[in-house]
């Protein structure tokens, strides 16, 4: 009689702490998730320049520069051409390899922005390797052009909230881009045409790269057809605010004014 006691309790006490352990357990996942929810929404999330919110019919090109140089000097006879400022954003082991080039985008007067040092996922370094991806290229730029950049693209467009505050707090402007050309895909130069025109409207911001392999043919296309759409091409640093503006949750610029 007394076992049979025993073994009742002990059956109760087991399922007891089962019970505890589930109830725990789903009251920290709740919590978890919950936490991961409001950080997702948070409106102290750091976010990058995708676009920009205007009434002008406003938009920029912009031309990533990491591996190549066989069309770059297509693409400035073409913006010449067209009377077009555009913005180069510039890895580091490119401007060592093509420091002439560097000084004629400047010299043609286009913005040359940052692409970091080396070209690495920005959200996986720490505060220090933060700082040297964008000092050691900053100061190769400020010595070929005479400019330190403030335009900052991240490589593979990937960051995180110390990324944007560390290049805020350092002078730059994150820019990312909301229409992607997907040139590198080499898919030929109507649909590079398609997209581009097809995507834009007031306030975008276009990403090419230099040493896509149909650039010289799609970017008149483009061009033309913009234009022709009334749109205005301009470099980034001049569709973005400086200043006095916020950031929706798309990561559109919105001036204050």
């Amino acid at each position: 009689m007394l076992k049979r006691y025993h073994l009742k309790n002990n059956m109760r006490y087991r399922l007891f702490v089962i019970i505890c352990v589930v109830v725990v357990s789903a009251v920290y996942t709740s919590i978890k998730v919950d936490y991961e929810i409001v950080k997702v929404f948070s409106p102290k999330r750091e976010l990058p320049i995708y676009s920009v919110d205007t009434d002008e019919k406003k938009i920029a090109i912009s031309f990533d520069a990491a591996w190549g140089d066989e069309f770059t000097r297509d693409i400035l006879d073409i913006l010449d051409k067209y009377d077009i400022k555009s913005s180069f954003f510039l890895v580091g082991f490119w401007v060592d390899k093509y420091p002439e080039h560097v000084k004629e985008i400047h010299a043609r007067g286009h913005d040359v922005g940052n692409h970091s040092t080396n070209h690495p996922y920005m959200s996986k370094l720490g505060e220090d390797e933060i700082l040297r991806e964008l000092g050691e290229i900053e100061d190769k730029i400020e010595k070929l052009t005479g400019e330190k950049p403030i335009l900052f693209r991240p490589p593979f467009g990937d960051y995180n909230d110390r990324l944007i505050s560390i290049c805020r707090e350092n002078g730059y402007y994150v820019i990312q881009w909301d229409v992607d050309s997907l040139d590198w895909k080499e898919l030929g130069v109507q649909p590079v045409v398609d997209r581009v025109t097809r995507n834009v409207s007031a306030g975008s911001i276009v990403l090419f790269h230099n040493n896509a392999k149909y650039v010289s043919e799609y970017l008149p296309i483009v061009i033309e057809r913009l234009q022709e759409e009334g749109y205005e091409i301009v470099p980034v640093s001049e569709l973005i605010y400086k200043n006095n503006f916020y950031m929706d949750n798309t990561g559109r610029q919105i001036s204050n004014d």
